[in-house]
């Protein structure tokens, strides 16, 4: 049977990064499978790396999302009682980050470990993301934002940071560090101003309860607008100021996109446009999204990507030269 153009583009990659173990290379598809279907920003962004980075992203995007389908959607993630499940794939990671997978485990733990390996990054990044997901099945609001901050640093900041060894830095990574965990940080948090509807029929609620009713807003009144599907002042008066506040948590990551390898820019800038532009979507819908999902056009993605596409290609020549010349690649 001839190759799909997704199976031939995942091989190109899995060959660029000098991966030849059959599971492995099965494990790393999987996680590209993920990425491409429920990612689809990300995924675009990611498009503009090197093949042989990608593969890694593909393995940190998908073993992230696997772990929130057993909190969000059981049934999606295989079934089975969350808290237990979770134990599991805790239990998988810990072995496989030691370099002892257990026997069968999950395709998404093993690229993930092998990225880990490949990059040196910290197991510390990993138990803080899975404290999150494990608050995820026992917390549904957050009185404060110092208390949201406490998720958001295990479910985002430390996607930022397992990422940037990945992407390579032109400075220490400790002067880039700060900028992207608070990169990771806006996109969650866009995140949630985007799904707070589809958060709230979950039982959840990812925006502090104290700024909240600054205007007015609490839980009640958020569910009678998602149940009449009607809007109220004071929700949209809410979630302007947090969209303008996560606007300004941009703009503090913004210096980070220049310390990043020049091969990396244009993948993490398309990526910060187009989640910055759902906060332009939320705008330009009248802050209601507890009646529908706001997204980015498909256009406006292409348009975003396409010029960026450029640059990265050049930044690929420019590295490959200077290898073939024998100088350091990063600069």
């Amino acid at each position: 049977m001839r190759a799909s153009a997704a199976e031939r583009a995942g091989r190109v990659e899995l060959d660029a990064a000098g991966l030849t173990d059959p599971q492995l290379r099965a494990a790393y598809a999987a996680c590209r499978a993920l990425h491409a279907e429920h990612g689809r920003t990300y995924f675009l962004a990611t498009r503009l790396l090197p093949p042989a980075r990608r593969v890694d992203i593909h393995a940190l995007y998908g073993f992230a999302r696997f772990a929130d389908e057993i909190v969000d959607d059981p049934d999606g993630a295989g079934g089975g009682d969350p808290h237990t499940r979770l134990d599991a794939l805790d239990a998988e990671l810990a072995a496989a980050l030691a370099g002892a997978p257990l026997p069968g485990s999950r395709p998404e733990v093993l690229a993930v470990a092998e990225t880990a390996r490949r990059h040196d990054l910290d197991a510390s990044l990993f138990r803080d993301f899975m404290v999150s997901m494990r608050m995820d099945l026992t917390v549904t609001d957050y009185a404060t934002d110092d208390e949201l901050a406490v998720y958001v640093h295990g479910s985002a900041a430390v996607i930022g940071l397992q990422t940037l060894p990945v992407l390579g830095t032109v400075v220490p990574r400790a002067e880039a560090e700060p900028h992207a965990a608070l990169l990771g940080v806006a996109f969650q948090i866009t995140n949630f101003l985007r799904d707070v509807g589809e958060d709230l029929d979950r039982g959840r609620v990812y925006l502090p309860a104290d700024e909240l009713a600054a205007f007015g807003v609490d839980r009640e009144l958020l569910a009678w607008s998602r149940r009449t599907g009607r809007p109220d002042p004071r929700i949209r008066r809410a979630l302007a100021h947090l969209v303008a506040r996560t606007r300004a948590t941009y703009r503090r990551a913004d210096p980070g996109i220049p310390m990043l390898e020049p091969v990396s820019r244009a993948c993490v800038g398309a990526a910060r446009v187009l989640y910055a532009e759902i906060l332009d979507e939320i705008a330009d819908a009248g802050y209601d999204v507890l009646t529908h999902r706001v997204a980015v056009p498909n256009r406006r993605r292409a348009a975003v990507a396409l010029p960026r596409l450029g640059r990265a290609l050049a930044a690929r020549g420019t590295e490959l030269a200077r290898e073939r010349a024998g100088r350091p690649s990063r600069g």
